[in-house]
């Protein structure tokens, strides 16, 4: 049967190939047929493309071409000699792969800034050190990724690279408080207690979502758990993490890490931020205190176990102090009936288990934490901008970063904050010994003079008013 001139063409072609020098054995590889380059008898190199086609061959070679023409199976290309290209594979072993890049969260969340504050796809992929195509891959994808970012923490989003369930995301999210609150009141946690409390969670945003399609997949699997352990550093010993030291010492001036933070957006000592958490128990005396022994043993009233949260923060030059934000487990209680809210000294919010959950610090950071700092900008003739340095806890969302046009957020590696982070260098500690200087002045005072009360009913007298004042003042 004759080819048509087509068929006749691709033919030409393919025997132009076929007899290409370049196309050598160590080359016969880079075909998508099963056949082999092997040598003859007389030394003669043939190449063979689906089968034996060497020279001699004759027939059966022409045969097989006419063959491949008719069904159109065969593709070919140009010379890529006549292109000034090499050909493809040349220099790779057979079966190998171009190594894979990954884009963690973090990196993916900084492309979009750049994209907010106006700077072009070419010069975003230069700076990062990626490919055109993938930083618009990013800025296609930036509603979902934002989506991740909210279920995110910090320590996840510097390693997560792909774009994972917001149900997932808020159940690790949730959990990682768990865990903390656990290790906080010194109860012990298991691989067999964390998987059933992440089901639970996990069931229970279910319900709260209105239901999934893969509502029964997630059974917490062991694989899951090794996961989740590497994502957010879950430690199962009743040891703390150990500081690591060598992170710590890349970052506070005059290291590298910081000073460059601070040279590229030139912040002064005004416009450098710190704010850290840590809990108070507000009416618990000194333990060797009389009052707090007699509540210890045998029956009667017992030490006091009242709990809450705060946020303290300020600048690097110590003239300005954030308003703290308090986190009690009651949003009314009783002492606070016919109190408006709004006038205390602190920035008042409730969570039944007194934590700072991330919703709460985004209120917070949004609501609070930018019109102070701009007020302040503002009132010392200082550029609208400021950066605040946070530790990697599972209440700081990742997503803060772009949240403000004025406001970095930036976050210390983990487990340096004992080492580096300003406020937990004696900061909280000097907070702590004023408070309770101030309120056992209280109790002096109170307790003195004609027909004074005894400690034990100015104690009971002593209500979480009293103690937000003492706060303010300490």
């Amino acid at each position: 049967m004759p080819l048509s001139s087509g068929q006749q063409g691709r033919v030409l072609e393919v025997r132009a190939l076929v007899q290409t020098p370049m196309y050598s054995h160590s080359n016969a590889h880079v075909f998508p047929f099963s056949g082999r380059g092997r040598h003859d008898r007389r030394g003669q190199e043939a190449v063979s493309v689906g089968t034996a086609v060497a020279p001699g061959a004759g027939q059966r070679g022409e045969s097989f071409l006419r063959g491949m023409a008719r069904r159109g199976g065969m593709k070919t290309t140009p010379h890529r000699e006549a292109l000034g290209k090499a050909p493809l594979g040349l220099g790779l072993r057979p079966g190998a792969k171009r190594d894979r890049k990954s884009i963690t969260l973090h990196l993916k969340l900084e492309v979009l800034r750049r994209f907010e504050e106006g700077e072009k796809l070419t010069q975003i992929a230069c700076a990062l050190g990626l490919a055109t195509s993938t930083v618009a891959s990013i800025r296609v994808n930036k509603d979902k990724i934002r989506a991740s970012s909210q279920a995110a923490t910090p320590v996840s989003a510097t390693q997560l690279t792909r774009c994972r369930g917001v149900l997932m995301g808020h159940m690790e999210r949730l959990l990682s408080l768990w865990i903390e609150e656990q290790r906080r009141q010194n109860l012990p946690v298991s691989t067999l207690r964390i998987q059933d409390k992440a089901r639970r969670l996990f069931a229970q945003l279910q319900h709260e979502q209105g239901g999934g399609t893969w509502a029964a997949s997630f059974g917490a699997s062991n694989g899951w758990f090794a996961r989740f352990k590497a994502r957010h550093k879950v430690l199962l010993t009743a040891e703390p993490a150990a500081a690591d030291a060598r992170a710590a010492a890349r970052y506070p001036p005059p290291r590298p890490v910081l000073r460059a933070l601070l040279e590229a957006g030139r912040y002064s000592a005004r416009q450098v931020f710190n704010v850290d958490e840590t809990g108070l128990f507000w009416k618990r005396l000194p333990e060797r205190m009389l009052l707090a022994l007699e509540g210890t043993a045998g029956p009667g009233p017992k030490a006091s176990k009242d709990h809450l949260t705060l946020l303290l923060g300020g600048n690097a030059a110590g003239d300005f102090k954030l308003k703290p934000l308090l986190v009690y487990p009651s949003e009314n209680p009783r002492a606070l009936r016919g109190c408006c809210k709004a006038s205390l000294p602190v920035v008042w919010r409730s969570n039944r288990n007194d934590w700072v959950t991330p919703s709460i610090f985004q209120e917070w950071f949004t609501g609070c934490f930018c019109p102070a700092v701009e007020s302040y900008c503002a009132s010392h003739g200082l550029p609208h901008r400021a950066l605040l340095l946070l530790d990697s806890a599972p209440c700081h969302p990742a997503h803060l970063v772009g949240l403000s046009a004025h406001v970095r957020v930036e976050f210390l590696p983990k487990n340096t904050s004992a080492l580096i982070q300003p406020m937990n260098q004696g900061i909280i500690a000097t907070f702590k010994a004023h408070y309770l200087r101030r309120t056992l002045g209280q109790l002096v005072q109170e307790t003195a003079g004609a027909d004074p009360p005894s400690v034990r009913v100015f104690w009971c007298r002593y209500t979480v008013v009293t103690a937000v004042d003492n706060i303010a003042e300490a």
